[in-house]
């Protein structure tokens, strides 16, 4: 059952981000159709979409830590999946940023209930390899959303590529309803008259939620990092397309096939081999799965920027796919140590709230400020601003790495709390199945 629950909420996940990449690849015509300046669309692609984005997040995730997280994942899908396919109908850059907030609050309930349902799946030494997979979701977005809009759009425009790309998450959203269940409508159910899991402790405060994370060191840096990773990763991802069509001349079916095995295969690979790595060479050792990621954000930041000052389009294209490989060795490690890092009932309020600052501060002005710096430096550099405004951004990733440092620090003294509380629940739980002589099949933490 988890198997088939990780493999659902991963495609889930790629149509959640599969938008944003198309997004990206389209700018160029969305620039040419609605008459909209860098500035504008990095607006667009940035702080307007970010801002909503975090902000519904966390009432979503309120939600998530007590209610039915399989509900909300698919009401969720079905509203973002609609809002997507309206996109195709704007005719104005106005219309076309008010459907794009809509996007956002749709997709906004996808990603802090599932990871709340993996921690409670999966348990600790799992959690890393669990999060690893199921993030490969993005270089999955990252590929078919490249492969699939650069191809559509140069066939049928951008407007019916956003319709056509709609259509798949409407039907997931009824498969999860459907297949999907959520162990606490199990627990519920249950008529347990003792140590009923359900009912072994309340909901925390906001209050409460946000001081117990505030004090912990680890959270705060790593939350830190997420920010400052995605200020330069969406700022630099969301303008690639545009840097290789403006710098190097490539139509968007051959760019969307290039990104695809980029960011798709070699980003794939990075994302399975540091959660297959985590959990077999460190799997209770936090501390070094974050140190190997900091040192991984380094050579990422060299490759990056080699990549956007490269002579040809070749050569560029494989210091990408270098530096994809390095940088989403990441992935699973920091997730995975944050739904351990943090109590059983705060994980879905604490993954919201680390999209919010990483998307307000990262996805939000990441995109805005490459464009608002192309602009400004179009007057002495002229097509080649945007490829400059790239570089400026790369050395950011040194400024990640020393957060990700720092919280492996203190990573493991400060999981203590949270294993104590996830390790009584445990136990409840334990005593629950005896009384109810059910197996084990939902919560194995």
């Amino acid at each position: 059952m988890k198997r088939y629950l990780l493999g659902l909420l991963m495609v889930i996940s790629v149509f959640n981000a599969l938008d944003r990449v198309a997004l990206g690849i389209v700018l160029e015509d969305i620039k040419n159709a609605l008459h909209a300046t860098d500035t504008q669309l990095g607006f667009l692609t940035g702080i307007a979409f970010a801002f909503f984005y975090s902000i519904a997040g966390i009432p979503i995730a309120r939600w998530a830590d007590r209610g039915n997280r399989v509900s909300i994942i698919s009401i969720t899908a079905a509203l973002w999946s609609i809002a997507v396919a309206l996109c195709g109908a704007a005719g104005s850059f106005l219309q076309l940023l008010l459907i794009r907030i809509g996007v956002a609050v749709g997709e906004s309930g996808c990603i802090p209930p599932t990871h709340s349902l993996l921690a409670e799946y999966f348990p600790r030494s799992e959690r890393a390899r669990a999060t690893a997979i199921f993030m490969l979701s993005t270089p999955l977005a990252l590929s078919v959303g490249y492969l699939a809009s650069g191809w559509l759009n140069q066939a049928f425009g951008w407007r019916l590529t956003f319709v056509i790309l709609a259509l798949p998450g409407l039907v997931l959203a009824l498969l999860a309803w459907f297949t999907l269940v959520e162990p606490r409508a199990v627990q519920r159910s249950a008529k347990a008259n003792v140590c009923n899991p359900g009912s072994a402790t309340s909901q925390p405060s906001v209050r409460e939620v946000c001081v117990t994370l505030w004090t912990n060191t680890a959270f705060r840096h790593l939350v830190v990092c997420y920010s400052v990773w995605a200020f330069f990763g969406w700022g630099i991802l969301q303008w690639q397309p545009a840097f290789f069509i403006r710098s190097h001349d490539v139509q968007t079916g051959e760019l969307g096939t290039w990104f695809a095995g980029i960011y798709g295969l070699a980003g794939g690979l990075g994302v399975y081999l540091g959660g297959a790595w985590a959990s077999r060479y460190a799997a209770r050792n936090e501390r070094l799965q974050l140190r190997v990621c900091g040192a991984a954000f380094v050579f990422f930041a060299l490759l990056t920027a080699a990549a956007h000052i490269a002579p040809n389009r070749y050569a560029a294209f494989g210091l990408l796919a270098l530096a994809s490989l390095g940088g989403n060795v990441s992935q699973g490690p920091i997730l995975g140590t944050i739904q351990t890092l943090v109590p059983p009932r705060m994980r879905a309020m604490s993954i919201a709230l680390m999209y919010l600052f990483s998307n307000l501060i990262g996805a939000g002005l990441g995109p805005l400020a490459v464009g608002t710096l192309s602009d400004r430096l179009y007057p002495w550099l002229g097509e080649e601003s945007l490829r400059w405004a790239l570089v400026i951004l790369c050395p950011g990733y040194f400024w990640a790495a020393w957060h990700l440092w720092r919280a492996s620090r203190t990573v493991l003294q400060d999981m203590r709390g949270a294993q104590t509380e996830e390790e009584a629940k445990s136990a409840s739980e334990a005593l629950w199945r005896v009384h109810e002589q059910r197996p084990p099949q939902f919560n194995e933490v």
